[in-house]
């Protein structure tokens, strides 16, 4: 259903799973192993995976928290992209290797819910993407003393507004790690 011609390629995208971002985070353990499932089925059908790893002043390029954590490894052949930005397409490379890939559908998982995670869903849709958040397989850090919901919360009204989420031409929607698969709504 996406926008874009001649995509009908779907990928898997990994979302600042790095030490200094997951560290305490809501299911940590378990948001983790539903990635490594995730990844390990689309390598299985070779579907792309690519990994996207945020710089900033806290997560310093090079630095323990910077690095993805230890229990996820990315295969040689699995592209990384470095971002600054929220929106992991903003001033990087993601969208080329989307297309050179034939990518029109994204599966998103990863951290930090409220954050990157919504910025590159809204901005994929808005690039005419179709991009399903895998419900059980994001998380965020916990930012109630800041007046923030508990994060629980946080990925549960994510998770209840991506599900409904369209554009012309384009959809969201959200499923679980045990129910994805890498074919487009309507091809199955």
């Amino acid at each position: 259903m996406t926008t874009l011609p001649d995509r009908p390629n779907t990928a898997l995208l990994v979302i600042d799973v790095q030490n200094g971002v997951v560290d305490g985070s809501h299911n940590r353990d378990s948001v983790i192993a539903h990635i490594n499932t995730l990844a390990d089925k689309a390598r299985a059908e070779d579907v792309p995976v690519i990994w996207v790893q945020h710089s900033d002043d806290d997560l310093k390029r090079g630095s323990h928290s910077w690095q993805y954590v230890p229990e996820l490894v990315r295969a040689d052949s699995e592209p990384l992209v470095h971002k600054l930005y929220g929106d992991s397409f903003e001033d990087t490379e993601l969208e080329t290797l989307l297309a050179e890939r034939g990518v029109g559908r994204l599966l998103v998982t990863g951290a930090q819910t409220d954050a990157c995670i919504r910025s590159t869903l809204h901005g994929a849709l808005t690039r005419g993407y179709d991009v399903t958040l895998v419900a059980d397989a994001h998380t965020t850090e916990d930012l109630t003393a800041y007046g923030a919901p508990t994060p629980a919360q946080v990925i549960a009204h994510t998770n209840l507004y991506w599900k409904w989420q369209s554009a012309p031409g384009r959809r969201g929607g959200t499923v679980d790690t045990a129910d994805v698969t890498f074919t487009a709504v309507g091809t199955d």
